[in-house]
C-alpha cells in the first residue's frame, strides 16, 4: 500500500500542468478503490502527508500559514482536511517541544485527532464531508499537489524537533497565559466592535490605544532595567481579498505607530510584522478591531451608483479603505506621541528624572533593532507603488470613519 501512496502523491507532485488532471485521477483511483483497502490506505496516507509537513515546517511555514493559503487556493473543504493532516503529525511532538506560539495557533485551528484509529480517519472525513472515497482521495492529492509545491518562507522559530539556531526570529506568546494588562484591550476592543453606537466605539478603542502605549513603555523600561539584550520577534497576519492593498496599509498604518514594520508578501496573502513582543501584540489586536470597524462603516454605506446607474461599488470601497487607512496613521502617529509625552511626566513626577532622561534613547534602540531585525530578514524588500483613491465620496467617508475611531485618551473613561 505504501507503493501505491507514493506513486499516487508523486504522481500529483511532480505532473506537468498540462498532465495534472490526469494524474489527479489516476492517483484518487488508487488510493480510493477497492473499497476493502480504503482502511489501509487512511492509516499509510499519514506517514507521507506528515512528511510533506516536516518539510513546509522547515522552510518556515507555521499551521496557521498552511491553513490560510489553503484557504486562499482551494476549497472549505481542503481547509478541513489540511487540519486534520496537521493534527496527525503534530502527534509526533511531545507538548515542551512546541513554541507556545505554535502549539497556541493549533489550539486556535482546533487541530486534533478526532478520528481515534488511523484507519478510521479517511472515512471519517468521507461521512463529515458527505464525499465517496474517490472524492476524498482528490481532496487529498490536491492538497499534496499544493503543499509540495509551496515556496519558503521566512522562518520566524525553529519548527518542533529543530535545534534552536539565532539565524531564526523569536516567536511572542498569542494565547495561553499572557499579562492582564492585554485581557483588558481585548475587552475593550471587542466593545468597540459590537457597539451600535459610533461615540463609544470610539472611546473604548482610545482607551485601548492608550493602555497599548503604557503597555508597551513599561515593558520597554523593564527590559532596560533588567540588563541585557532582548532581540525583537516577529508574527505574520493575513491579509485577505477583497481590498487586500488598502488593508495591508492600514496593518502597516498599525504597526508602524506601535514601533513595528510590517512586510506584505502579496502572493501568499500575508504580512510578516517584526516588533518587540508587547508590541507585536498591539498590533494584531488593534488591526483585527479597526478593520472590524472600518468594514461595518464601509458595509453599511450600501451599494454605490454612478451618474449613468452603473455601479461604483469598488471604487469607492477602496477609496473608503486608503482613506481610513491614511487618516488612522495620522490618529495613532498622534496618539502614540501623547502617550510617550504622558509617560515622561510620569515619569518626572515621580522623582525618576533618570528614567525619564532614559525612556527615548531606550524607545529608539528598540526601533533600530526593529529596523535592523526587518532588513536581516527582508533584504530584498522593495517599496510597493502608491495607491490613488479615485472616489471621492468613498474617500471622505474613510476619513470620516476613521476619525470616529480615532484613538485619543479620554480621562472619564474607567481604568
Amino acid at each position: 500500500m505504501r507503493e501505491a501512496v507514493d506513486a499516487a502523491f508523486g504522481g500529483v507532485l511532480h505532473a506537468a500542468d498540462v498532465d495534472y488532471h490526469l494524474a489527479l485521477d489516476l492517483g484518487a483511483s488508487a488510493l480510493s478503490e477497492p473499497a476493502a483497502r480504503w482502511p489501509q490506505t487512511s492509516r499509510t496516507v499519514l506517514p507521507a502527508s506528515g512528511a510533506l509537513l516536516v518539510r513546509l515546517w522547515r522552510a518556515g511555514w507555521q499551521p496557521a500559514d498552511l491553513v490560510r493559503a489553503v484557504r486562499r487556493e482551494l476549497t472549505p473543504r481542503h481547509a478541513r482536511l489540511v487540519v486534520d493532516l496537521v493534527a496527525a503529525e503534530s502527534r509526533s511532538y511531545a507538548a515542551a517541544a512546541l513554541d507556545p506560539r505554535w502549539a497556541g495557533q493549533l489550539r486556535e485551528l482546533e487541530a486534533s485527532a478526532w478520528w481515534g484509529e488511523d484507519d478510521l480517519l479517511l472515512p471519517g472525513v468521507a461521512q463529515r464531508e458527505r464525499a465517496d472515497r474517490f472524492t476524498v482521495a482528490t481532496l487529498l492529492l490536491e492538497l499534496v499537489r499544493l503543499i509540495g509545491r509551496l515556496p519558503p518562507i521566512t522562518l520566524l522559530t525553529p519548527p518542533p524537533g529543530a535545534e534552536r539556531s539565532t539565524s531564526s526570529i523569536s516567536f511572542v506568546p498569542k494565547t495561553g497565559s499572557e499579562p492582564r494588562m492585554l485581557g483588558r484591550i481585548r475587552a475593550l476592543l471587542a466593545k468597540a466592535e459590537s457597539t451600535e453606537y459610533p461615540e463609544e466605539a470610539e472611546a473604548l478603542t482610545a482607551k485601548a490605544q492608550q493602555l497599548m502605549a503604557q503597555h508597551s513603555i513599561d515593558e520597554a523600561l523593564l527590559a532596560a532595567s533588567a540588563g541585557g539584550r532582548t532581540e525583537p520577534g516577529a508574527c505574520r497576519i493575513g491579509v485577505d481579498n477583497p481590498y487586500e492593498a488598502p488593508k495591508a496599509l492600514l496593518l502597516d498604518a498599525v504597526a508602524g505607530a506601535n514601533r513595528s514594520r510590517s512586510v506584505w508578501t502579496k502572493d501568499l496573502g500575508f504580512c510578516t510584522v517584526v516588533g518587540f513582543p508587547a508590541d507585536l501584540e498591539a498590533v494584531e489586536l488593534l488591526y483585527t478591531s479597526l478593520l472590524v470597524q472600518a468594514t461595518g462603516a464601509m458595509n453599511s454605506a450600501g451599494t454605490q451608483r454612478g451618474g449613468a446607474g452603473s455601479s461604483r461599488t469598488k471604487s469607492f470601497r477602496q477609496s473608503f479603505l486608503i482613506a481610513y487607512a491614511a487618516r488612522i496613521r495620522e490618529r495613532l502617529s498622534e496618539a502614540t506621541a501623547v502617550a510617550t509625552e504622558e509617560a515622561l511626566d510620569g515619569l518626572r513626577a515621580r522623582g525618576g528624572g533618570s528614567a525619564a532622561s532614559a525612556l527615548l534613547p531606550v524607545l529608539a534602540a528598540r526601533e533600530e533593532a526593529v529596523q535592523e531585525s526587518a532588513e536581516r530578514m527582508f533584504p530584498n524588500t522593495t517599496a510597493g507603488r502608491s495607491m490613488r483613491a479615485s472616489d471621492y465620496e468613498g474617500w471622505t467617508q474613510g476619513r470620516a470613519a476613521a476619525d470616529r475611531a480615532r484613538l485619543t485618551g479620554h480621562e472619564s473613561l474607567p481604568r
